[in-house]
């Protein structure tokens, strides 16, 4: 899962519900500082076990840079809250909700809006680009996020994770789970205090047929890439320079398919925008301008 590298939000974000026409949605909302003119909104969605707090190191630079940055979390996901029944999850609802936050988001003078799908969110974003609406996006930005499902020993481990949620309650699961990365976490800044506090808290937070239900997604997902490279959108594939989820060759390919700018931000694995945020920003900031 994504570690934020801090929790705390930058002056000029405020964190409260964007009420839609499908429900509140939890945000992180940061807007341009006093004097900063406006280059667009940014919708920024989180992937798999992931939250709006995904993104928090990204709201400073890109705000700075002119775009009002959003950051959802997605219906069942820590702070917005969601139904305990697995169909509320499928992709199309996920999807309708991107689109419902989208037109939240639009404003009157027709600003701009650019979508940002991270892992999970990838596939969700692609889903709601491939959805026919026709909303006013300006580009499309798959962050860490393949062509179809994830690769095989992901998705074996996936597999033993939704066999867990669908028998386990969600603290059983979240022990298990630190057992398992015990190794991982020795010895780093996140293994303990305030970061770990907050990951723990967001598990329980977060519904477990969401869970679930999007597990299976990273599982099954088939390959949509030559539908959506039909879809006339600036698009920009971007990526850690090692992804355990999707392999970099195959995220490579993705976007030669697609037609798409593609960026590898060294020094990053499976989430740039939390382990290399300043690169990351300046991808996007080159990219959107």
């Amino acid at each position: 899962m994504s570690r934020p590298p801090f929790l705390t939000l930058p002056e000029n974000a405020a964190a409260y519900p964007l009420e839609t026409a499908r429900g509140a949605f939890a945000v992180l909302d940061a807007v341009p500082p006093a004097g900063t003119p406006r280059r667009g909104t940014a919708l920024l969605v989180p992937g798999f076990t992931g939250s709006k707090e995904d993104f928090i190191a990204l709201l400073g630079p890109l705000s700075a840079a002119g775009y009002r940055t959003v950051a959802v979390d997605g219906r069942g996901q820590n702070e917005t809250p969601g139904p305990r029944d697995e169909s509320a999850y499928a992709q199309p609802e996920l999807a309708a909700d991107v689109i419902a936050q989208t037109s939240a988001l639009a404003t009157a003078d027709g600003e701009p809006v650019h979508l940002l799908g991270h892992s999970m969110g990838g596939l969700v974003v692609r889903a709601a680009a491939l959805s026919g609406a026709g909303l006013p996006w300006a580009s499309l930005t798959l962050m860490s996020s393949g062509p179809a499902a994830i690769e095989p020993a992901q998705q074996a481990r996936t597999k033993l994770l939704v066999e867990a949620l669908s028998s386990m309650d969600m603290e059983g699961v979240w022990r298990a789970m630190r057992e398992l990365d015990a190794e991982d976490l020795e010895g780093t800044a996140n293994a303990a205090g305030e970061a770990e506090e907050f990951l723990h808290r967001r598990w329980l937070r977060t519904v477990p047929e969401q869970l679930i239900t999007t597990g299976r997604q990273l599982i099954g997902e088939p390959d949509r890439v030559a539908e959506l490279a039909a879809v006339p959108l600036p698009k920009l594939v971007i990526s850690g320079a090692v992804d355990y989820a999707w392999p970099v060759p195959w995220l490579d390919a993705m976007a030669e398919r697609l037609a798409a700018r593609r960026v590898v931000i060294e020094g990053a694995e499976h989430s740039p925008n939390a382990e290399q945020p300043a690169r990351t920003a300046g991808a996007l900031i080159d990219f959107w301008g």
